[in-house]
């Protein structure tokens, strides 16, 4: 009986529990739905859009807490001061933000702070999104606005935070004066969509340039920025929108201190265009060393090869033809080894049948021994095979019968390959193998439309990367066969020159970039696929 009970006591604590672990179950706080509403502001002293302003300090309250994220890059100030104001706090939570200004202000003037997306609640990280603060040290706010919108002149995509400036044409401003002076109001893009607004303008006449302002500076540097210009005055108020394309310049000319990198190899490092640049010696080399000069496939450097010698120094000067510019320098040699003979080829993987199989090398080519060289195809047969230098490439270039599903093969002998110094290759061996025509795609492309020749229709991968191009002077249908299995993108150059590349714009010579469009859509090419677009190009 003892024991009934207590077996019934503690079946009836065990009911208890679960009752009660049931209730507390269902009494949890579930947290409730998430917070999305951003902070709003609720007070400004001094006052937004206040007249006749003469305060150095600004306090902004809001309806929570909130704290500040990236506002040394997010705040724009317009116009620009001299001196950054101070913003606090940086490091934690509060319900308001103390905004100290340590310039002098201009007179009769409309300013505008605008935070961008730098204002957070101190929970969930909601944004107020481009909160601005205007006031005028005048007795009336400026109220005329410009809009518009940016985009990159070569890249499908626009980059984010683009600056917006303009520039008052009063007695004071030159086309220099991007170069050294803040512009009269600014303000950015987002990092989503490539539109811009300027407000609390003033009448008048201004010039507007977009910056990818790399330094955060609020002037144009053009060794890093991207820059886009309208050439035409505009005129405030206005109800026209304004498109700006952003591009990057050609650097100005200058070539860098050379650089002593082996017994046999001096680098020159430039900006500009190589082929304006004559490097001579101004003493006497011995008749024993001969020189030449590569281009570097990759770098804006020139390489210059020379056979050894026991010379202390040697005195370059570097003369820039085009500019009429002469520079000196002295290298001082050291005891260094010899850059040596290395090979390379461009296949990797499966050999497309489109592509061109290579021969690199890291010192300067001169001769290709051919009894010295096998193909064979299906590892046994002997097959034929032309070959060519590349002097600008630095490489051999084979051209051969390609097959569907065949294996290939070259060898190269020892001394099959010479290079400037008389340095030759040891043995080398290299296999490859091609697949069947089903497992590519191939794509016809019709352009249409308000297209003018001559052009070049470039194919990229999702990277941006060209994976084939054509260049047509004619209308005529742009054919892209034997494609991997991918997307792809349609990119249309209006080769304006006709010199095969896309040239870039100048700010100084007030030149534009070369047209880009692009296919709308995105380009889905299958194995074993035959797939035709047309591209109806629009002004």
């Amino acid at each position: 009986m003892q024991y009934l009970k207590k077996l019934l006591s503690f079946s009836f604590l065990i009911l208890m529990g679960l009752a009660l672990w049931q209730c507390a179950r269902r009494g949890n706080p579930t947290g409730g739905p998430e917070d999305i509403t951003p902070p709003e502001l609720i007070k400004a002293e001094p006052d937004n859009f206040s007249i006749n302003f003469k305060a150095d300090k600004i306090k902004l309250s809001f309806d929570e807490f909130v704290k500040l994220e990236d506002v040394q890059s997010q705040l724009i100030v317009s116009p620009p001061l001299k001196y950054p104001i101070e913003v606090k706090p940086l490091g934690g939570a509060s319900k308001f933000i103390e905004i100290k200004i340590k310039d002098t202000l201009k007179e009769n003037t409309t300013y505008t702070l605008n935070f961008g997306q730098s204002i957070v609640d101190n929970n969930e990280g909601n944004p107020n999104s481009f909160l601005s603060y205007v006031f005028s040290t005048g007795t009336y706010i400026d109220s005329l606005t410009l809009s518009g919108a940016v985009r990159d002149a070569f890249n499908r995509k626009a980059d984010e935070y683009i600056s917006v400036m303009l520039y008052e044409l009063d007695s004071a401003y030159t086309d220099s004066t991007i170069y050294k002076t803040p512009p009269n109001y600014l303000t950015s893009t987002s990092d989503s969509l490539p539109l811009f607004e300027l407000k609390n303008l003033k009448a008048g006449e201004y010039a507007i340039v977009a910056i990818k302002d790399v330094n955060k500076n609020n002037i144009f540097d053009q060794r890093q920025d991207k820059i886009g210009f309208l050439q035409d005055t505009i005129t405030i108020p206005t109800d026209s929108t304004y498109l700006l394309n952003l591009f990057q310049e050609l650097p100005d000319y200058s070539i860098s201190v050379p650089s002593y990198v082996a017994k046999n190899h001096i680098l020159f490092g430039y900006q500009g265009d190589y082929r304006d640049i004559q490097i001579e010696t101004l003493i006497d080399l011995p008749d024993s060393v001969k020189t030449t000069i590569l281009k570097d496939r990759e770098k804006d450097t020139l390489n210059y090869w020379l056979t050894p010698t026991d010379i202390d120094s040697i005195v370059f000067t570097i003369e820039n033809t085009k500019l009429e510019r002469i520079d000196t320098f002295t290298v001082k040699t050291r005891k260094l080894a010899l850059d040596s003979l290395k090979l390379k080829t461009n296949v990797s993987g499966r050999f497309n049948f489109e592509d061109t199989f290579s021969i690199l090398a890291n010192t300067p080519l001169v001769n290709l021994d051919s009894s010295k060289v096998d193909f064979f195809i299906s590892d046994s047969l002997s097959a034929p095979y032309d070959y060519a230098l590349d002097t600008l490439e630095n490489k051999f270039d084979f051209d051969f019968d390609i097959e569907p599903n065949q294996r290939y093969r070259f060898t190269f002998l020892p001394g099959a390959i010479t290079d400037f110094f008389g340095m030759e290759n040891d043995s080398l061996e290299y296999s490859f193998s091609t697949g069947s025509f089903a497992d590519y795609g191939n794509l016809r492309v019709n352009i249409s439309g308000s297209a003018s020749y001559p052009l070049i229709v470039q194919l990229t991968d999702s990277k941006g990367e060209v994976v084939r191009e054509i260049l047509a002077t004619e209308p005529k249908i742009f054919e892209f066969n034997n494609l991997e299995p991918a997307q792809y993108t349609i990119r249309v150059i209006f080769d304006d020159n006709g010199n095969g590349i896309w040239d870039t714009g100048s700010y100084l010579k007030k030149i534009q970039p070369e047209k880009v469009s692009y296919y709308p859509d995105v380009i889905d090419v299958r194995a074993n696929w035959e797939l035709e677009q047309t591209f109806i190009i629009s002004d």
